[in-house]
């Protein structure tokens, strides 16, 4: 028999996943950012540990890093969805054509009705976005708010990219958090870290999660600024397919 050729051995990316520490880490990320301290514990790791392989995961791109808008002495973890999916479905592949699946789609049928509040810091731009793919991507079965801790007003090139995308945010209007007190919502999640680390509680008593981007409103030049709109726009929706996903297979 024919020795396995180096082509024909396991995927790197097979190895990299072939731990429980990594795998808790990757849990923990697909729902949302974590800072290391987080990590450490959600998994009930030693700091270096988990530090360790978050260095691992960041070497291959799966992880990323970005400092806290509201403490800059503060990293959160981010979990590149997409590229994880391409690897996972490129391993599979190298074993088997069958294996390599194409993106699966939303089962809106056992998607369960839930309340959704997005929070940011003006409710501008982010949280609007991200308020407009989850009435749409959900056909409405999502009950989806959102709000700031200091508000102002829908920003034009939050418009000009959901229209980009096929979605009209125009009727969305701004609100401040405490507008909702008293509201229950499933899930409350923060789309700068600002809202998440300058606001202890919110309203709804519902899960927390923490999808953070960098404010594109801070980008002085206007082109990169829109192409910055686009991609959280695109990250936004990533993030939100799977997570519906994962609402419809509970």
């Amino acid at each position: 028999m024919t020795p396995l050729a180096h082509a024909d051995q396991s995927p790197d990316f097979i190895k990299l996943l072939a731990n429980d520490a990594r795998w808790g880490i990757l849990k923990a990320l697909a729902s949302g950012d974590h800072q290391v301290n987080e990590l450490v514990t959600l998994l009930q790791q030693p700091m270096n540990l988990v530090s360790y392989h978050l260095k691992k995961m960041r070497e291959e791109a799966l992880v990323t890093t970005r400092r806290s808008e509201a403490d800059g002495r503060d990293v959160y973890y981010t979990l590149d969805l997409e590229r994880l999916r391409d690897l996972y479905l490129a391993a599979g592949s190298a074993l088997h054509p069958l294996l390599s699946e194409p993106r699966r789609v939303i089962n809106l049928d056992h998607l369960p009705a839930a309340r959704v509040l997005v929070v940011c810091t003006h409710n501008s731009a982010r949280s609007q976005m991200a308020q407009g793919l989850l009435r749409e991507l959900s056909q409405r079965k999502i009950t989806a708010c959102s709000a700031g801790s200091h508000p102002t007003q829908v920003h034009p090139d939050a418009i000009f990219t959901m229209d980009s995308l096929g979605i009209d945010i125009r009727a969305q209007s701004v609100h401040h958090v405490s507008e909702y007190e008293g509201q229950p919502f499933d899930y409350v999640i923060t789309v700068c870290d600002k809202a998440r680390e300058n606001r202890p509680t919110f309203p709804g008593d519902g899960q927390q999660l923490h999808w953070g981007y960098s404010d594109p409103l801070a980008i002085p030049n206007a082109e990169q600024r829109q192409a910055a709109f686009m991609q959280i726009a695109q990250r936004l929706r990533i993030r939100i397919e799977h997570f519906l996903i994962t609402l419809a297979q509970q």
